[in-house]
């Protein structure tokens, strides 16, 4: 008997690979389609090496619908999308706004419209705690309300999820939106992790540049928030744990537990730390003296948000499981391996 194939778009980027990783030890065959507009290809070598399985690899654009088309048909086996193929950084998407509605819009589009026209009605969608703007009660559960966007990214999330909700109305589409909170660290093997093109957008590869020489210091961006240090508070989600959760997902849908067509669960460890804490947590973690600045708040950036993971313990029967201090000893080991 075949294994059930799960396509994977944005496969070799960060939370990709790992998902990659988990799938294939759950059992299933998996399929990449990535354009490594900010990845590479070693990503695939690197889930080869920790599964012994080389994923299924096509290098193509979500926004060439052709491209998608020549996928499914390629492989008619695939029974379920997880789709997260889309520009991220909160900061560049201020800046550069019309390129994330054209990615991040137009790759979901061809995406659903293949599977349905294929027959693949199951989607894991790659969402976010950013549609949640600054929540007025936390934990922020999956019923507080959505709040108007505090940057592009954040809106082209909003959007794709109103696209995945009104397809399902009209069609057989089913699906899981996943609203993660902040993925930290790297598989322990050090095999793959967060790679980014250029200066880092997130703070943890940031981080770790700055503890290896490649950056002076760090910028803590605004130090007068209204939070016990002054700095923004975030839930860091290690992103194997992250990644199990798409796992849960794929199965809760291929099992029918669904009980509504687009069902929305919070992907966090129901803690927030502040940036000034992780910063300690590093130095604890790695005994590594970590030089930083307080520097200007960034545009679009939330004041403080940790989520309510219940409804995912309850009903996908998963749970954040690894400890911050391993998490970022994770992903200081990740970047050592990047200075060989």
């Amino acid at each position: 008997m075949s294994k059930p194939i799960i396509l994977v778009t944005g496969g070799t980027g960060y939370i990709g690979s790992h998902t990659v990783v988990e799938l294939q030890q759950a059992g299933f065959e998996t399929v990449i389609v990535d354009n490594l507009s900010n990845s590479t290809a070693d990503a695939v070598e690197g889930v080869k090496r920790i599964t012994g399985v080389r994923p299924h690899f096509e290098q193509a654009d979500c926004c060439d619908r052709n491209a998608m088309a020549a996928v499914f048909d390629k492989y008619p086996g695939i029974t379920a999308v997880i789709h997260f193929a889309a520009s991220k950084a909160v900061g560049e998407s201020v800046e550069k706004p019309l390129l994330y509605y054209r990615n991040n819009l137009i790759s979901l589009l061809n995406v659903v419209e293949e599977m349905i026209a294929h027959g693949v009605f199951h989607i894991v969608f790659s969402s976010s705690c950013t549609v949640y703007g600054q929540p007025a009660v936390l934990p922020v559960t999956e019923d507080a309300p959505v709040q108007p966007a505090a940057s592009p990214y954040g809106n082209t999330k909003q959007v794709c999820e109103e696209i995945l909700r009104d397809t399902a109305v009209s069609s057989a589409l089913q699906g899981v939106l996943l609203r993660y909170f902040n993925p930290v660290g790297a598989h322990p093997s050090a095999e793959i992790g967060e790679l980014p093109v250029g200066v880092p957008q997130n703070l943890v590869p940031f981080i770790t540049q700055v503890a290896a020489g490649v950056r002076k210091e760090l910028s803590v961006f605004g130090n007068d928030y209204h939070t016990p240090d002054g700095s923004c508070i975030r839930d860091y989600i290690n992103v194997v744990d992250l990644a199990r959760a798409h796992v849960q997902a794929v199965n809760y849908l291929s099992e029918g537990k669904n009980k509504t067509a687009m069902e929305v669960f919070n992907i966090g460890t129901g803690k927030g730390l502040s940036v000034l804490e992780l910063v300690a947590a590093f130095q604890k973690a790695t005994g590594i003296k970590l030089p930083y600045r307080i520097a200007d708040r960034r545009a679009g950036d939330i004041e403080q948000v940790w989520a309510n993971p219940g409804k995912a313990h309850a009903l996908l029967g998963w749970r954040a499981q690894e400890s911050i201090e391993d998490t970022l000893r994770s992903a200081w080991k990740w970047e050592k391996k990047l200075m060989c």
